[in-house]
């Protein structure tokens, strides 16, 4: 069964409101390129629209009703969205879970070093990635590092107009030879992701370095004084000692804002859109949800890319705690009306799908694979081989799927992650269906998925839209 391109059915107004649509997507993974920056710009966009912060609804004591909008936070990382529906929670939830962490780099926390007079920052790779994709462009580095006494610098360096960038550095063809012989997940190491950046040296006269303080940029320039150069930056624009990098969070992300792609202005690439296309377009239908049936909820968390694990993975307690409180709020509480009202949820875990390449068609099987511009796509599961760590949704959940799909007129396709035997993947679905829920995978087709610029076709992006705003009203 081959699904129509969406493209051919839209009218002049489908297409203003898709690209108004495409416009705010690339200023938001432009501008939040870290699962802190997402979180911190959904709070005050949830904020802009009416929702109120459940640690501040619980001080005052609030009740609850139906029609109003709460959210939650976990150490600026996850956030869920909460829209209270007129039917009692206990009767459940429908829900829309994203992510929104990418893979990247993250600098370690003893990274700065010199070395023949150039200065480099160490880094571990975060997530799936191809490490020679990586090379030899331009970098940013955003985060934050903690001081001793608890006060917070924010850093985002290379985004600016004004700013510097850093790269990582590749061997010349010209000497690659013993190079070119490896294999790719050998060709660049993951202890060479180095980030270079800085090559020149802090100049201080003899007696001012007889002088400087132990542990200084200055005493440190005598020895190696391109890294005391680099600290001594740190140090005057930052105010960031280089032992504060044991109480940071950086992370090494590309350079530069996302851009419509093609002639025809009809893709996006971008960094980050695992999952961030999934997470902006599940923020924007709750936070655009009129009057709801049933409680609508938007979940956004960290960590999937490395398995959901931490307080503010998917499978930690936030979630589960952060509804008991609500439902509590709400004049629900209690232990077994939340366990029922889990149980009885609808789910859209929104992650991305591998999109057809056709320059690399062998590895997919093309009558189950996911199109650019045929719509919002549905892995009735994922997993590895023998659908190895899947969900699979049952079969009348993907009828309901199928039927609110349609009433929404939302252009919609399905698809497996690939050739069977080949690969495969996993999302946050499986830690939801635990709870007796029925839920399914559903997202936008990506090209080059897990690279520093991954590819997303505007209609995908449109019709997501579409499907979650349908499900959080027909579910």
């Amino acid at each position: 069964m081959e699904r129509k391109n969406a493209w051919k059915e839209y009218s002049s107004k489908d297409e203003k409101n898709l690209e108004k649509l495409s416009c705010g997507y690339i200023d938001f993974i432009s501008e939040c390129k870290t699962e802190r920056e997402c979180a911190a710009r959904v709070i005050d966009m949830a904020r802009a629209a009416g929702y109120t912060s459940l640690d501040e609804a619980i001080r005052a004591g609030k009740k609850l009703q139906a029609g109003q909008r709460i959210f939650a936070e976990c150490f600026g990382k996850a956030v869920i969205l909460v829209q209270i529906g007129s039917r009692p929670m206990e009767e459940g939830f429908n829900i829309l879970g994203a992510h929104i962490d990418s893979p990247r780099l993250d600098i370690k926390q003893n990274p700065l070093y010199e070395q023949n007079d150039f200065a480099l920052l160490d880094t571990h790779y975060y997530g799936g990635i191809k490490k020679y994709q990586w090379v030899t462009m331009p970098l940013s580095i955003h985060g934050v590092a903690v001081r001793k006494d608890g006060s917070t610098e924010i850093v985002n360096v290379g985004d600016g107009d004004d700013d510097p960038v850093f790269c990582i550095t590749d061997l010349l063809p010209h000497l690659g030879a013993e190079q070119m012989e490896k294999k790719g997940a050998k060709v660049i190491e993951g202890e060479a992701l180095d980030i270079l950046v800085g090559s020149r040296p802090l100049k201080i006269s003899e007696s001012a370095a007889k002088k400087a303080k132990e542990g200084s940029p200055e005493a440190l320039a005598a020895k190696e004084p391109v890294h005391a150069m680099i600290a001594k930056i740190l140090q005057d624009k930052y105010g960031i000692e280089e032992e504060d990098f044991l109480s940071a969070e950086l992370e090494v992300v590309p350079a530069g804002r996302a851009r419509s792609c093609g002639l025809d202005n009809s893709m996006v690439i971008g960094y980050g859109q695992d999952d961030r296309v999934c997470a902006y377009t599940s923020l924007i239908a709750q936070l655009e949800a009129g009057k709801l049936s049933r409680t609508g909820v938007c979940v956004l968390v960290d960590k999937e890319e490395i398995g959901s694990v931490g307080a503010t993975g998917m499978t930690s307690l936030f979630f589960e705690n952060t509804m008991a409180e609500i439902m509590s709020l709400a004049g629900e509480g209690g232990d077994l009306p939340l366990r029922r009202a889990l149980s009885r949820s609808h789910m859209l875990s929104s992650d991305v799908s591998a999109a057809f390449d056709p320059t690399y068609a062998s590895a997919f099987e093309a009558k189950n694979s996911a199109f650019f511009g045929r719509g919002l796509v549905f892995n009735k599961f994922t997993g590895a081989r023998g659908k190895s760590g899947s969900n699979d949704a049952n079969a009348e959940y993907v009828a309901k799927i199928r039927a609110i799909m349609e009433k929404g007129s939302v252009a919609y396709q399905t698809a497996e992650l690939g050739r069977v035997d080949l690969g495969g993947g996993g999302t946050i679905a499986y830690i939801l269906a635990k709870y007796g829920m029925n839920v399914i995978d559903s997202g936008v087709a990506v090209l080059s998925m897990h690279s520093p610029w991954e590819v997303t076709s505007k209609a995908d992006i449109y019709e997501a839209l579409k499907g979650y705003k349908a499900f959080l009203k027909y579910a």
